[in-house]
């Protein structure tokens, strides 16, 4: 059994690729051929014993010493290299990587043949035979993969298979090892500005937040107090009207930003890879991305565990879809992620939740987090069998509310229901 990845990020036996028979002659060393000659020759020695035929014996001893021979010239050493051209290590999802295999060898090798095994979403595995190859005579085997899913997938490792001019035994040599390549998810340009909040107009705060820092909208201006930064002074208006104005803009909530992904697989669609899974976790990328794009402090959390804190800064996007690329779906609730950050006594961040459901208890955490001081959006993934009262709840709560439909551009439908819910307010 071989060790392939899932999208999911989890590693899982796969059957090999022909069955028992290829396992057997691949732990023998012996073609189906070879198997045949070891039957004939067994069966020989048999009847010979029995009947005490010389022919039967000759026959047998005569089958052993030609398959020994086999044996013998199929495992000699043979001094054939592989260099593999330098493959990414991250990768998104539906991303075409040329590979390159190039083949050496200090003397004339001919006739074999190479593999290079790939895991299923990267496609089936590269064989090609090689007729010769020497020092004047180098081979070159180009061929492209484009991984399907997101996950942490190997390539490699490269085998050689040479055998004796009967085709009666084989060796296997490896010649390359394995290397990993992770599958990125796809990310969408998304709109999420943490503005809104249950307690909007200062000085009035909640209970357990720390002050607001500044937004992003403009509010107006008012006149120069001593600590303003002069970098918010408004020139042209002091032109005008003699004194000094500066810029305030509408407060933000935090520079802290939750992404909670639920993991629950009993409220994902069924199937390998589970649809509206993916989409979760294509919208946690999407929106995780753009808040360490505009500089925030971006936290990722699964229902069984938390995956990356204080992710911040350029180099911070690719730990952040390293470990989207590795989420898998789990037993545990979503109640569990956001009681730890109940916890956790951070009540003043923003918090996007990608789910498919929002029953009671989650509901109950949430509201913890929004009476504190928290900002909520509930990116609410909807199919058939989604439970209706998963919006009630989050409106309930006072969350922003996003729906979105696999298969949906993430752009259009954030934009559209984030205005949506500032009207309403």
């Amino acid at each position: 059994m071989a060790l392939r990845s899932l999208g999911a990020g989890r590693r899982i036996a796969t059957p090999a690729s022909t069955g028992l028979l290829a396992q057997l002659e691949r732990s023998l060393g012996l073609t189906l051929g070879g198997l045949i000659l070891v039957a004939l020759a067994a069966g020989a020695w048999v009847m010979g014993r029995a009947l005490g035929g010389r022919a039967a014996y000759l026959f047998a001893y005569g089958g052993a010493g030609l398959l020994g021979a086999a044996i013998l010239i199929a495992r000699r050493s043979r001094p054939v290299k592989a260099e593999r051209s330098a493959i990414a290590r991250r990768a998104r999802v539906g991303q075409t990587l040329e590979v390159t295999l190039k083949l050496t060898s200090a003397r004339r090798v001919t006739t074999f043949r190479v593999e290079e095994k790939l895991d299923s979403a990267l496609g089936p595995s590269v064989v090609f035979p090689v007729s010769s190859v020497g020092p004047n005579h180098e081979v070159e085997h180009r061929y492209s993969i484009m991984p399907a899913l997101r996950g942490v997938y190997s390539v490699g490792p490269v085998t050689a298979e040479f055998s004796d001019p009967l085709g009666l035994a084989k060796r296997h040599h490896q010649l390359l090892g394995r290397t990993e390549v992770t599958v990125h998810p796809n990310t969408d340009e998304v709109l999420d500005r943490p503005l809104t909040r249950a307690f909007e107009d200062p000085p009035l705060r909640p209970p357990n937040s720390r002050p607001w820092p500044d937004g992003f909208e403009f509010y107006g201006m008012r006149e120069y107090v001593r600590g303003d930064d002069m970098r918010r002074v408004v020139w042209r208006a002091f032109a005008r009207t003699e004194k000094l104005l500066v810029r305030e803009f509408e407060q933000g909530i935090s520079d802290r930003i939750t992404v909670v992904l639920d993991t629950d697989a009993a409220w994902h669609s069924p199937g390998t890879p589970s649809e509206t899974f993916e989409t979760a976790v294509r919208v946690a990328a999407s929106v995780g991305v753009r808040h360490i794009k505009d500089g925030f402090r971006v936290r990722l959390d699964a229902n069984y565990d938390n995956l990356a804190m204080n992710l911040r800064g350029p180099r911070a996007r690719l730990h952040y879809l390293d470990e989207l690329a590795r989420v898998h779906l789990a037993k545990q609730p979503l109640s569990d992620a956001l009681e730890r950050l109940v916890r956790a006594g951070r009540r003043d961040s923003h918090i996007v939740l990608v789910t498919s459901h929002f029953d009671s208890v989650s509901a109950a955490r949430a509201n913890l987090l929004v009476s504190g001081g928290a900002s909520l959006t509930v990116a609410a993934i909807i199919w058939d069998e989604s439970d209706p009262v998963t919006l009630r709840r989050a409106h309930e709560i006072g969350a922003q509310v996003v729906q979105v439909k696999p298969g949906a551009a993430l752009s259009g439908v954030f934009r559209a229901s984030l205005q949506s819910n500032l009207r309403v307010r």
